[in-house]
């Protein structure tokens, strides 16, 4: 367009007409020389426009070769990609990393964590170590203001409830093992090595520092007589007259139990056997015990019987709990 404007010859004109002709062909020229530079950028979008539509057309061809793979693909290879990605997230050979971490940045982690670790260990070491500063191990830092004895009771029973026939051996015969077995720390021959006779009727105290070794009074088997096991050695079970061995006094039901003995005979606990100074002192203490004998139980019933003790700021009338100051049992001989 632009050479067939410029090849075509003007009319003659007045000359003053002609600088007007000369304007509008610039101006001409001017408007077609926009146009063919909107022409080459319509040309370059239109380019741009169909790469990118190649390019699409391209990735999507992949994904659907790959997707035609993978469906392909039976299962266990794709197991096997997955154990390959687990294997190489665990060790990575051409990077030496292990779970994503280098040896350098393992190394100092565990620096760290041992540096935490031990100063939290420390600490607390420390704090354990002041603590025990502070307490002694042979006396209590806090007591209460009433301390209510426990009662235990020998032989152990289940619930509490003795139930046997005196002619079966087999449902009395573990009583008699467990009465043997906690009456060897009474033998005679024991307590006149390791313990002192004391005199009766009085407390045996120790003066001294606190971590000095204390004494321990006497208190033989012998002296629980008929219950000692030395004379009958089933402790009265084979006729029906079984004995029950007490750290405390005990106090019973008179319209069932028609006749008990007690040994020792005050059917109480000798103020010689205490106070007692605590475990890591008074090794050799072994506490004092009172047996009572039935002699006439009701038989073919279960026969309820209480222990209490008895004595000055003793409490035995807790009603949710029956063993402290006491201890309650059932007996129940069958003839």
């Amino acid at each position: 367009m632009r050479r067939q404007l410029r090849s075509r010859r003007a009319p003659a004109f007045p000359y003053g007409y002609r600088y007007r002709l000369d304007d509008q062909d610039e101006v001409n020229q001017n408007y077609l020389a926009d146009e063919e530079e909107e022409a080459e950028e319509e040309a370059q979008v239109m380019v741009v426009h169909d790469l990118e539509e190649e390019e699409e057309e391209e990735e999507k061809e992949e994904e659907e070769k790959e997707e035609e793979e993978g469906q392909g693909q039976p299962a266990g290879n794709a197991w096997w990609q997955k154990l390959q990605i687990v294997n190489e997230y665990l060790w990575d050979p051409e990077k030496r990393m292990s779970l994503a971490r280098t040896g350098q940045s393992w190394s100092l982690i565990l620096v760290i964590y041992f540096f935490f670790y031990a100063s939290l260990a420390a600490v607390i070491t420390l704090c354990i170590y002041t603590l025990f500063l502070t307490i002694s191990p042979y006396v209590p830092t806090f007591t209460e203001r009433v301390k209510p004895p426990g009662v235990m009771i020998r032989p152990f029973a289940h619930s509490l409830n003795f139930n046997f026939n005196v002619s079966e051996p087999d449902t009395w015969q573990h009583y008699v093992i467990s009465l043997n077995g906690f009456l060897q720390g009474y033998n005679d021959s024991l307590q006149e090595e390791m313990n002192v006779d004391c005199p009766p009727g009085q407390y045996f105290i120790q003066d001294g520092n606190e971590d000095e070794d204390k004494k321990a009074c006497q208190f033989k088997r012998s002296f629980l007589k008929n219950c000692s096991g030395l004379e009958d050695p089933t402790f009265g079970y084979s006729t029906g007259q079984p004995c029950i061995l007490l750290k405390m006094n005990r106090r019973g039901d008179e319209n069932d139990i028609r006749s008990i003995n007690y040994y020792p005979e005050s059917a109480s606990f000798d103020l010689r056997y205490y106070p007692y100074y605590g475990k890591l002192t008074h090794v050799n203490y072994t506490s004092p015990l009172v047996a009572m004998h039935f002699t006439d139980v009701v038989k073919n019933q279960a026969v309820p019987v209480q222990c209490q003790l008895k004595g000055k700021g003793i409490i035995n009338d807790v009603i949710n709990d029956r063993f402290v100051g006491r201890v309650i049992f059932t007996l129940n001989i069958e003839t």
